[in-house]
């Protein structure tokens, strides 16, 4: 018997591409095509929306104004989610948070009795220094009728810190986004980011203490002594959290460097120009220091590029020496070497030709098909 068509509202924290919001929208777009309606909603903060249309509908949370004050502003966030959803008459068979603020929310709903049970899927766990923050992730772990994690880190994690356990769901990749076939965009993106280095170093995530940001400057300024016309590019960056202190560090070891034209930091990029990104660089590093998984690697992978990441957990649970340089993350001088060494012609095409597979195990399709495995048993024990 052909199993029930199922109507699944995805849950996610904003519209910025940040590796749990794309986890939602890939997860969304492949349940739709398997057959299933899905709805997801977002806080959207400027208006603007998602950066590409969806085959599935989409809700947007206005986000309005708040405290600067980050404890207020996650209250406030979480109070958005509840008051848009207890006015929706929309009902959903599972509701699916992707993130501590969408999770906070459908437990209240379920405590005020107007939803049964909640999923929550879990990226990695923080380690907040608010009492307010650390009640919140607790909350949003404890209260979820059924936790999933997309590693074994975290669900190794999960089962340590709070006695739970959570089966594992993948990650994937879109090769029809992220390729080795250029998109027409290469040329004039290079142009107005002013790309004129060799050898071009790319990385995707902003700058912040768990992307290791301030050990990667130091490795690239390491790099520059050897390679003085090289770039180092920094994409991304959207967080809800400020790392002020962090980032004034960061600039300030820039500065006495002189990068100049040698540090590229062109902020948030829609999806065509972050595939196009991909192709224009010689490598990607990624010497983060704490990941859920690491989304970024396989987009990397997918656009033909040699990857360098830091040897631990979650990496290690899909790359493997041969597939990418792995490097330890506290040393700017062994992040440096394998920066080096990365754009050298043999190794780079190594590196790529050993990585390829990777794209065939890590679907979107089998991301949702295991998501539907869960959905269904979760479900049978309220029949």
């Amino acid at each position: 018997m052909k199993p029930a068509s199922l109507k699944i509202a995805l849950l996610t924290y904003s519209t910025k591409p940040r590796g749990s919001v794309i986890h939602t929208l890939e997860l969304a777009e492949a349940l739709q095509a398997l057959g299933h309606q899905v709805c997801v909603y977002a806080l959207d903060k400027d208006g603007a929306g998602f950066d590409r249309v969806l085959s599935c509908d989409v809700q947007l949370i206005p986000a309005k104004p708040a405290p600067n004050h980050v404890d207020a502003l996650i209250s406030k966030r979480i109070e958005e989610f509840v008051e848009y959803l207890s006015c929706s008459n929309q009902i959903y068979d599972c509701y699916h948070a992707q993130d501590c603020i969408s999770a906070n929310a459908l437990a209240i709903l379920r405590a005020q009795g107007k939803i049964l049970h909640f999923i929550r899927t879990v990226h990695h766990i923080e380690d907040y220094k608010s009492l307010y923050l650390q009640q919140c992730q607790d909350r949003s772990i404890r209260d979820a009728t059924l936790c999933l994690s997309v590693s074994n880190q975290w669900q190794k994690a999960l089962q340590q810190h709070y006695q739970i356990f959570a089966p594992g769901v993948i990650n994937g990749v879109n090769t029809q986004r992220f390729s080795i076939a250029a998109n027409g965009l290469e040329s004039a993106l290079k142009q107005r980011l002013e790309l004129t280095g060799n050898p071009i170093y790319l990385t995707v995530g902003g700058i912040e203490p768990r992307k290791n940001s301030i050990a990667l400057l130091e490795a690239f300024i390491q790099v520059l002594s050897e390679y003085p016309s090289a770039q180092l590019i920094i994409a991304g960056g959207a967080t809800l959290f400020d790392y002020q202190d962090y980032r004034d560090l960061f600039f300030a070891i820039a500065s006495s460097a002189n990068l100049n034209q040698a540090l590229v930091l062109p902020g948030v990029l829609p999806d065509s120009e972050l595939s196009a990104l991909y192709r224009l660089a010689d490598a990607f590093v990624f010497p983060s220091v704490k990941e859920g998984w690491g989304l970024v690697l396989l987009e990397a992978i997918a656009s033909g590029v040699p990857v360098i990441t830091s040897d631990q957990p979650p990496f290690t649970e899909f790359l493997s020496k041969n597939q990418a340089l792995m490097i330890d993350p506290s040393s700017p001088s062994a992040i440096a070497q394998g920066m080096k060494t990365a754009i050298q012609p043999s190794v780079a095409q190594r590196l790529v030709e050993q990585s390829r597979s990777i794209c065939e195990q890590y679907t979107w399709t089998a991301s949702a098909k295991l998501h539907l495995t869960h959905y269904y048993n979760l479900l049978s024990q309220y029949a």
